[in-house]
């Protein structure tokens, strides 16, 4: 994907994407991959004059980012669309009893998809969500999480959208160093883990080889 001058990147999510945003000015991009992206790209593309901007929300599912898409997606223009969501999705199922079937989760992702083709010429990234065995109950979560993973899998390919495969980096990564060092509690990604998403980002996006 070739960046443009005066692109608008969002960056759409839950709290992995949110991650200490201040809600009271729109243009903060909180301190973790959303950040680390806009300042690599910021590095690389000076004269290209990058807009970057984050409306992820903590604790969001796809659902939630259905409700919100025309404010915090549409009615922003953006060039280009970088959707992380699904792990919220899993995790209800398991701490409230809230369940989010697969096929749910595939209609909220494909509304949201379909709308924005429909209102913007954007280009869409689309990261996958990953979960890592710490603590030990997070290993009953793949049963509901990996079918989620393959649905997100499976739009990037129908809609021609670049995907960020992070379940499989994150295991990858989880050999060269304990999984706790990836992140915590096998959801939110330490400051390694939100550079590892960072250079997938950009690695997906052919900012970087």
């Amino acid at each position: 994907m070739e960046f443009q001058e005066n692109d608008i990147i969002l960056f759409q999510g839950d709290s992995i994407t949110d991650w200490g945003r201040n809600y009271e000015d729109p243009s903060s991009l909180g301190v973790g991959y959303a950040l680390m992206v806009a300042a690599r790209l910021g590095l690389l593309y000076p004269e290209k004059k990058l807009t970057f901007i984050n409306r992820g929300i903590s604790g969001n599912r796809a659902a939630d980012l259905q409700r919100r898409w025309d404010k915090d997606c549409l009615e922003l223009k953006p060039t280009v669309v970088s959707i992380y969501i699904g792990i919220n999705d899993t995790w209800r199922r398991f701490d409230s009893g809230e369940e989010t079937t697969a096929a749910q989760f595939e209609a909220s992702y494909r509304d949201i998809i379909e709308r924005t083709l429909r209102a913007t010429h954007a280009k869409l990234i689309l990261v996958e969500p990953f979960v890592l065995p710490v603590p030990e109950d997070r290993k009953g979560w793949r049963q509901d999480l990996d079918p989620k993973i393959h649905v997100v899998r499976e739009l990037a390919r129908e809609y021609g959208a670049l995907l960020v495969p992070l379940d499989g980096l994150f295991a990858a990564a989880s050999v060269k160093a304990d999984s706790v060092f990836w992140a915590p509690d096998g959801v939110h990604p330490s400051p390694a883990g939100h550079a590892l998403i960072t250079e997938a980002w950009l690695k997906a996006a052919g900012a970087i080889s």
